[in-house]
Formats: C-alpha cells, structure tokens, sequence
C-alpha cells in the first residue's frame, strides 16, 4: 500500500470518526426539539380585525393543563388551547399579572408533559438557545410548532413601546440574536439546548429610541414567583359576577365619575374618556386614558363587563380596580 492511498483510509476514517461525532452531539438537541414541542401550545382567541393576529402561543407548566403565556388582546375572549398532539380545549385564565404582561390559562385535562418551574441560575449573554412557539400561525392542529436556533446576545432593562404606547413590562429581558418578534410568537417557550425553561417569548415591540423590532424574552427567574402563586391557587381570577343589584342600589358610571370612550364596539376597551371633577374617580386619581383592568379580582375584557361588575357591587361599598397608565399598572379604590 503506497503512502497515497494510506493517507486517503486515513482522512476518510477520520471523516467518518468526526461525522459519527457530530451526530452525537446534535442527537440530544434533536431530542430537546421534540421534548420541548410537546411542551408548547398554540392559543386562538380576539383578534382578526385591523391587523390584529387571533393566535399566540403559550407553553405547559404543570400536568394537570396550567399554561403560560404572554397577556394581551387575544386572551380578551375565552381562548381555545390546541396542544401538540392536534387535542383541542376551550381555556380560562385563572391568574395573570399586568406588570409582567403574563397570564395563565387552564385546560381540562391531566398527565401532560410541562416545563418545569424550577429555580435556575440566571441566564448569561452566550447561552445557546432554542425559541419554540407558532410563529405565523404556521401550525394550527397537530402540526409541530416551529423551532429557532440562536444565542442570547445579552440581557439589558426593556425601553421598548407598541405604537405609542410604552410597554407595561420595563424590567429586564433577555436580547436575543434570533428573529422571534414575529406574529404568534409572544407566549413562546425559550429553552437551553438541555431542554431547561430560561424565558418566555415576548410580545412585538419596538425600541422606544430607535424603533427597531425587538427580539427578547421575558427571564425565567422573573416569571417563576408569580407562575408558582397562580399554579399553586394564589392570585386566581375571580368569574364575573352575574347577581346584579338594582340601578339606584349599584354602582355604574355616573355615581362614580367616570366617562368611558365611545362603547361602539362588542369588544371596546375599558378606556376612561374624562374623569367628573370632584367625582369619586377624580378623588381617587383616576385620569383620562387610563385602562381599566381589574375590577376587585374580576378582569375587564371591555366596557359591558366593567358596567355589569359595577352593578354586582352596592353603591355604599367601596370599588377597587387595577388600571394601566401608559407604562404604569396601578391599584387605586374609588371611595362614595
């Protein structure tokens, strides 16, 4: 065997040798795509009108159908969850927090596969990451949610806004090198190549300097207190309340102060139009544009639910809501 053909047996030995590595070293990954799918949910709800997406995503973190996902207008009607398999169930949300612009639903059903809600250290810029979510809307049954490879490129306080106004969430997320602010990614699931829950997809925002899109996510490490309170019965969304008084014993919009933006809509907003002056709403420091989000522990999708939720209360009895101010979630009790 002359020197030539020894040293080709030798290179294609050390090919095979580096390509049987490779192999090796991209089989766990496969395995952590198709554990973390399984793991991730697609969420349909509000939306389909002026360019507003009806779909999200959202990621399972207990067996027994808790699911995260990011808040926003979708969630403003009862979703409909469908699970990796093409399972299909009508969800509630059973707890959400304004400030971390997070909320979670629940699904009926038992032994799923979730994300962990395990305490782990704090995510580094460099970290290889997966991003998993229903981008596009490009699953929509049984087909598997899409995947994106990348890296953390670092981890900075959000300035970011939606349109003109500047995002609820200011604290810190982590900036990825990835394109994830697409439709139907907020709610997504961020993994490590392990398969360990680090983040939460966000929503789509811009730089409020620059305008640029944004690709982050929301830390893990900030979402694991307020997600282990809401799975564990802390912090439930209270159901609506049906038992409505009579209209000289309840509460509404005059006895409170408070003028709302025109109500032409079935799903028009909770937003306040200008506060009566010396109004129990202008003693409580209720301001023109503010959302209003809560009623006591009973969400506001839009203006008939904040008028039925007045009326169930009796108008001797003080009324507390959660509103959004620009970036500011705020806790205010209207006294009469």
């Amino acid at each position: 065997m002359n020197n030539r053909i020894r040293y080709v047996i030798v290179a294609l030995l050390a090919t095979l040798v580096l390509n049987t590595a490779t192999l090796r070293a991209q089989y766990p990954v496969k395995k952590t795509i198709q554990d973390a799918r399984r793991k991730v949910v697609k969420v349909y709800g509000a939306g389909g009108l002026g360019g507003l997406e009806a779909y999200q995503s959202g990621f399972l973190v207990s067996p027994e159908g808790h699911i995260a996902t990011a808040w926003s207008y979708v969630l403003d009607v009862d979703p409909v969850v469908i699970l990796d398999d093409g399972r299909r169930f009508e969800a509630e949300v059973v707890g959400f927090e304004p400030q971390l612009e997070l909320a979670v639903l629940k699904i009926e059903a038992g032994d799923l596969p979730y994300f962990a809600i395990r305490e782990v250290p704090p995510t580094q810029a460099g970290q290889p990451v997966l991003a998993i979510s229903n981008l596009f809307n490009i699953a929509t049954g049984r087909e598997p949610a899409s995947v994106m490879q990348g890296y953390v490129a670092g981890v900075a306080e959000l300035d970011a806004r939606s349109g003109v106004f500047k995002s609820a969430y200011q604290g810190e997320v982590l900036i990825l090198d990835l394109v994830a602010n697409n439709p139907g990614a907020a709610g997504g699931a961020l993994v490590t190549r392990a398969g360990e829950l680090v983040g939460m997809l966000g929503k789509e925002l811009r730089d409020a300097r620059s305008g640029a899109w944004l690709n982050y996510a929301l830390p893990a490490t900030t979402l694991r207190p307020r997600l282990l309170a809401i799975v564990s019965g802390e912090a439930i969304v209270e159901p609506p309340k049906t038992e409505l008084l009579a209209r000289d014993k309840s509460h509404n919009f005059e006895t409170l102060g408070l003028l709302m933006v025109p109500n032409v809509l079935d799903q028009t907003p909770a937003y306040v139009d200008a506060v009566v002056p010396k109004s129990p709403a202008a003693a409580a420091g209720l301001r023109p544009d503010d959302l209003i989000l809560l009623v006591g522990k009973v969400r506001i999708e839009n203006q008939d639910r904040l008028l039925e939720q007045l009326r169930s209360i009796d108008r001797r009895d003080p009324v507390s809501v959660v509103l959004q101010r620009g970036s500011e979630i705020l806790s205010l009790r209207l006294v009469r």
